[in-house]
């Protein structure tokens, strides 16, 4: 990820959730929550699914995570069809690390039953 070391608080979050545990993070704005659950993500096994209620940041989130070479997408109501069944196949094929969704996502039964489909290393609800 480019950086030299932790802020405060992120250590320990991140340990948390590589052991399998569950971990609330409240930080300010800008204060390094994403690394909490990303980091993880490319280190355990199965999918990593971001609930955030930010397509911007979405969008963000996932460019920045590609650039640096981590398989990451995002479903949101501003893809086309093609996109969507382009992430879904990735998703079968296990070939993305982390998934971004927006909460109302999860209203959705057809992705529900994706979901039911996939292996979940971890869920993050960010910007709750």
């Amino acid at each position: 990820f480019g950086l030299s070391s932790f802020r405060e608080g992120q250590a320990e979050i991140i340990e948390r959730l590589l052991t399998g545990k569950n971990a609330l993070a409240i930080f300010p704005t800008g204060g390094g929550k994403s690394l909490c659950y990303q980091l993880p993500a490319v280190l355990l096994p199965d999918l990593t699914l971001v609930v955030s209620p930010l397509l911007a940041l979405m969008r963000e989130q996932v460019d920045s995570l590609n650039a640096l070479g981590i398989s990451a997408a995002r479903l949101d109501s501003t893809q086309d069809a093609a996109a969507y069944r382009d992430v879904v196949a990735k998703l079968r094929r296990q070939e993305i690390d982390i998934l971004y969704v927006a909460p109302e996502r999860l209203f959705n039964e057809r992705f529900r039953e994706l979901l039911r489909s996939l292996k979940l290393s971890l869920l993050a609800i960010d910007e709750a």
